[in-house]
């Protein structure tokens, strides 16, 4: 019986363009990825942010475009409509983790800067993720190099 279950499952990969070895792979990057989002989403709830929160003021300390960040560019990086990431930064600027100031240049922009304590929490929060990313990458970095190679598994 265990035979025919593999048989089947050979095949039905086959089918996808895909080997068994590839559905393993991507099956244990999505297990790797899924336990370091809930460590993330715990470490952030442990810091009295949530997650979304620890997610806009890593987007906005890391923007590529360098230190003017908008309400659009937030909503953009976080992948949620202009209104959503009004309230957010509602709620960051009442906890006192964030400034909007109006764009001298352009009033109608909203440029959004850490506070002092905005700074300090995401400083904190990005010191312990990165130590689990140094941790966890002996696990993904097997799976990304198998992924990465056309034959993987075949």
């Amino acid at each position: 019986m265990a035979d025919k279950t593999k048989k089947a499952r050979a095949a039905h990969a086959g089918a996808a363009g895909l080997s068994l070895r590839e559905y393993q792979l991507l099956a244990e990057f999505r297990y790797l990825l899924a336990r370091f989002l809930a460590f993330s989403e715990a470490a952030a709830q442990e810091a009295g942010l949530a997650p979304r929160q620890h997610q806009a003021l890593l987007a906005i300390k890391g923007y590529p475009g360098g230190d003017e960040v908008t309400v659009g560019d937030l909503a953009e990086r976080l992948g949620i409509r202009h209104h959503s990431a009004v309230g957010l930064v509602d709620r960051l600027v009442a906890s006192g983790y964030l400034t909007r100031c109006g764009d001298p240049e352009d009033r109608r922009r909203i440029l959004l800067s850490l506070t002092a304590l905005g700074e300090k929490t995401l400083a904190d929060l990005s010191a312990i993720h990165r130590a689990e990313l140094r941790r966890i990458t002996p696990l993904l970095k097997p799976v990304l190099t198998q992924l990465g190679t056309p034959a993987a598994g075949r």
